[in-house]
């Protein structure tokens, strides 16, 4: 089936992360009393590490108390936003001439992350991107995060997409690949830019497995 829409996650796998994700968590957690040097703190930092592109606060509620992993997420999104203005954000090689591509053969193109409407429009300014997806998405307009299929579906009824085997979902996180499959994705792909391996993707149970999103054109071609 020809595909009619690419959901693409940002941080790893159209946005380079640089570790900037573990710099903003390590602010956030000791914004609740949590310092680098806390017996808790690798083993939090681990859970980050598993859960990467998931919803924030959703990851913090599973280490913290509700009260904590609020102030935590604020600190979290402060820091990454902080950051990203410092201009420590900068896109995957590629990545821009991949989307323009897709969307030159009529494939729609949306963008989607685990971070929050505020943090999502602060990296799509630094990047000057803020026209060029089709729609970006954030856990918040669809109702939950990767790795539910919500933002997927969200953007496909948004974009008019009759069939969701019409659908590329590409990340570079297990969560990204089980969202894809979940939503019913004919093509539910890795990338090998973040800090996922080809063998954790194949057990994620990716359908495709791709060095960069710059080679995603060529495989919908």
């Amino acid at each position: 089936m020809k595909i009619s829409l690419a959901t693409l996650d940002m941080a790893g796998t159209t946005v380079a992360d640089d570790g900037l994700v573990e710099r903003a968590f390590t602010e956030a957690i000791a914004a609740v009393g949590v310092s680098t040097s806390d017996d808790r703190f690798p083993v939090m930092l681990d859970h980050v590490r598993r859960t990467m592109g998931q919803s924030k606060i959703v990851v913090f509620r599973a280490i913290l108390s509700e009260a904590e992993a609020r102030q935590a997420n604020s600190a979290f999104e402060a820091a990454y936003s902080r950051l990203v203005g410092a201009g420590l954000c900068e896109p995957i090689p590629g990545a821009e001439q991949a989307i323009k591509s897709l969307q030159a053969a009529g494939i729609q193109v949306a963008l989607t992350t685990g971070f929050s409407r505020p943090t999502q429009d602060a990296i799509l300014a630094a990047l000057g991107w803020q026209s060029l997806p089709d729609i970006a998405l954030t856990p918040s307009d669809a109702g939950r995060g990767r790795p539910y299929p919500d933002m997927i579906l969200t953007a496909a009824l948004r974009l008019g997409i009759s069939d969701v085997r019409s659908i590329a979902a590409v990340g570079d996180t297990p969560s990204d690949i089980l969202s894809g499959l979940r939503s019913g994705a004919s093509v539910s792909a890795g990338v090998l830019t973040g800090a996922t391996t080809r063998a954790e993707f194949e057990e994620a149970g990716a359908t495709h497995i791709l060095d960069s999103v710059r080679d995603l054109p060529d495989l919908l071609s």
